[in-house]
């Protein structure tokens, strides 16, 4: 019995259409991942948008809003890569099935069973994991939307500190602008430039990760999901 399932490298038509339903299952998932991820994105844009309208109210508006809302992007942004990483499970499932199942059907009319990466799908079901690490997740993430919100925040913070209340004549002029309650300016602008700096930095450092995952793939050294 042990043999012939050894040696048993084809499908039948009940199981190939058990696969199927199965890949529009994970198609449906991942799509409503999908959704929660932009509902976090719209969350970060408004609340920017409202610092921005606060800041921007009157010349003599604070820009503390500007640097408040910070905390709230990042907050999203540990939000929305967690949920990246709940989505990248059902999507890399549906495109293992695209490119090791459906494309050889459509391509050789075989599954190429040989190859067993029906094995490598069944132990990802027997033992479900996040494909990606959370570090990845979020210079994912930062990638595809955050680092443009970061962008807009701290040019919009830096634009209110040169023309408000009246044009910035000076660099020290500006700093003073920038003081927080007993903060000074110099640390306020250091620390903005280190937020975006360090998100920027966990952006290429993910982004040199993935080039090296599609590079071990191409060359057939690595057949894992993710």
């Amino acid at each position: 019995m042990s043999q012939d399932q050894t040696e048993r490298k084809t499908l039948s038509a009940a199981e190939i259409g058990a696969v199927a339903h199965l890949y529009r299952g994970e198609v449906y998932r991942s799509t409503i991942w999908r959704t929660r991820l932009d509902t976090t994105t719209n969350w970060a844009v408004v609340t920017l948008g409202v610092a921005l309208s606060i800041s921007f109210a009157s010349p003599n508006a604070t820009p503390l809003p500007l640097v408040l809302v910070g905390v709230l992007i990042i907050l999203f942004l540990m939000l929305e890569a967690r949920r990246y990483r709940y989505f990248n499970v059902w999507r890399a499932r549906a495109r293992w099935l695209e490119t090791h199942f459906y494309a050889p059907l459509l391509h050789d009319g075989d599954l190429h069973m040989e190859e067993d990466w029906q094995k490598v799908l069944a132990r990802d079901y027997v033992q479900p994991r996040y494909h990606v690490s959370l570090l990845i997740a979020i210079g994912r993430r930062i990638r595809r939307n955050y680092l443009w919100i970061l962008l807009i925040q701290s040019l919009a913070f830096a634009g209110k500190l040169a023309i408000h209340p009246t044009p910035v004549q000076s660099l020290s002029q500006a700093l003073d602008r920038a003081n927080v309650g007993p903060l000074p300016g110099e640390i306020i602008v250091l620390t903005g430039l280190a937020y975006v700096a360090c998100w920027s930095a966990i952006a290429f450092w993910s982004w040199r990760v993935d080039q090296d995952r599609s590079a071990r793939r191409a060359d057939g050294s690595s057949s894992s999901m993710g």
